[in-house]
């Protein structure tokens, strides 16, 4: 379980605060909008109204307390800074921070985020891949190059094993899992065979899943 300071409760940070507490963790949420605070008291462990751009209110919080700060905040890039900044300044250990633009990343990364998250264009980018290839199930993004994939056996795959793919020598990708019925099996081995009613996980550069996969 860690501690968490969430500072803005639009319905990036809502959903953010929503997961982490049926996560286990313990937060604290800030916003300057009384109503969205109210809103949150089921779902967080506290909640305080106040303007995170204030030096002596982020004082009166304990930032070097948290174990992760987070700054949610999406329709006032100027305040997103200011935040950002106080949080290193006063010791934040981790501080994630929201953007919309590259240029936007740049000057939080600047500024004190340890870490900066693009919610839209992250969203965007599952979206065009997940909804525009049939076999594509799932993926979740590491970095840049990176993913996760979740897909369907390609007809051609069908019966055979894991090492008469070779996968990870024709295109340096691993297979790391296979689902059957929602049900999911990390013991792969170059015995394994694929069936049609499977599905593979399978970890690689984009590059590589996009030739692989045909994406």
């Amino acid at each position: 379980m860690k501690s968490v300071l969430l500072i803005g409760l639009g319905r990036f940070g809502k959903h953010i605060a929503i997961q982490l507490n049926q996560l286990g963790h313990q937060v604290m949420a800030v916003d300057s909008n009384e109503e969205r605070i109210n809103d949150s008291l089921s779902f967080v462990t506290n909640a305080q109204i106040g303007d995170s751009t204030n030096e002596d209110f982020l004082i009166s919080l304990g930032v070097k307390n948290f174990d992760v700060c987070i700054v949610a905040i999406g329709n006032d890039f100027q305040s997103s800074l200011e935040t950002t900044s106080l949080l290193k300044e006063l010791g934040g250990k981790m501080v994630v921070s929201r953007a919309e633009r590259d240029v936007q990343a740049k000057f939080l990364l600047r500024n004190g985020a340890d870490e900066v998250v693009y919610p839209e264009k992250q969203v965007a980018r599952w979206a065009a891949i997940r909804y525009t290839a049939d076999h594509i199930l799932d993926y979740n993004e590491l970095d840049e190059n990176h993913a996760i994939f979740e897909v369907t056996v390609p007809k051609s795959w069908i019966g055979m094993s894991v090492g008469q793919i070779d996968i990870r020598k024709k295109y340096n990708i691993n297979i790391m899992a296979i689902k059957k019925n929602g049900k999911m099996d990390l013991n792969i081995t170059s015995d394994t065979v694929l069936t049609e009613d499977k599905t593979m996980l399978v970890l690689g550069e984009y590059k590589a899943l996009q030739k692989c996969f045909h994406i």
